[in-house]
């Protein structure tokens, strides 16, 4: 159950952790699901397939995107009534589903440079969230991820390129040398709730032994008229379809500067989407 703090605790630092959301059992059969699934076969989503013979553990054990669209446990992941009443809350009314995503992230791998999902799918008026279950227990070591506290007050930052060495995104943003960067530390049945403009990225797993799984659902704010391309059908929370438009893919962007000795953010132009080709 919410309480009213809870709801202020995400207002005031653009996430929340809900913990033990999901059961013990819960986690194992989905760790055993998606394992599965991702040593039996390629699915719509592997852009690059699986090259179980890489030297990369990302390429041996890459990400899985959309598979609600033709798996029925990740639907009913998308649509459950737990995630469903909790950004209902920090939202204000019932999302729209978008997407889910199953990560590996196993020893060696690399982490994620500094982002906001906002970049990528582009929801007017309003934002994303996310809901991120951890399938394993995550830290620093296994690169767990690591959050900016109240950067969901920023407004969409211009990107720059990311270190590739440490990063499968080769895309960042840039942040204050002395902006407090919070590791979510986090256990199996846990999940991170947080606004589609915080700023959140994770490092490498620098371990030798072991996984950081993560089940995640991306939803839309219920206000919403349009959202990218990529994510649509979009879905009301009970599984029917609903028709918004589809965003151009265009938004305005911000950049660093100093005013009196302190950072502030100033819009600079407008920045496409990376899909968008012109």
């Amino acid at each position: 159950m919410l309480e009213t703090q809870d709801k202020q605790f995400y207002d005031i630092n653009g996430y929340f952790i809900a913990r033990h959301l999901f059961s013990t059992d819960e986690v194992a059969a989905y760790k055993d699901h998606y394992m599965h699934l991702r040593e039996t076969g390629v699915y719509p989503g592997d852009d690059s397939g699986v090259q179980s013979t890489s030297s990369d553990p990302l390429k041996r054990y890459p990400r899985m995107i959309h598979m609600h669209r033709w798996d029925d446990i990740s639907m009913n992941f998308m649509l459950d009534a737990r995630i469903n009443q909790h950004i209902t809350v920090f939202s204000g009314r019932e999302p729209y589903a978008v997407q889910t995503m199953m990560y590996f992230k196993p020893p060696q791998a690399r982490g994620q440079a500094l982002h906001q999902d906002q970049y990528f799918l582009r929801v007017n008026p309003g934002t994303c969230i996310a809901a991120w279950l951890a399938l394993d227990p995550c830290d620093e070591e296994n690169g767990c991820l690591q959050v900016v506290p109240g950067s969901h007050n920023w407004p969409l930052l211009c990107v720059v390129p990311a270190d590739i060495s440490k990063s499968f995104t080769d895309i960042t943003v840039p942040i204050p040398e002395d902006q407090e960067v919070r590791p979510m530390v986090m256990q199996p049945g846990d999940v991170l709730f947080f606004n589609g403009s915080l700023v959140h990225g994770s490092g490498p797993n620098i371990t030798a032994d072991r996984f950081r799984r993560s089940l995640i659902g991306h939803y839309i704010e219920g206000e919403a008229q349009e959202v990218y391309r990529w994510y649509h059908p979009i879905l009301c929370m009970d599984g029917t379809e609903v028709t918004l438009s589809e965003s151009d893919g265009g938004s305005q962007c911000g950049v660093w500067a100093e005013q009196e000795n302190q950072p502030i953010i100033q819009l600079s132009g407008t920045q496409k989407h990376p899909g968008t080709h012109e």
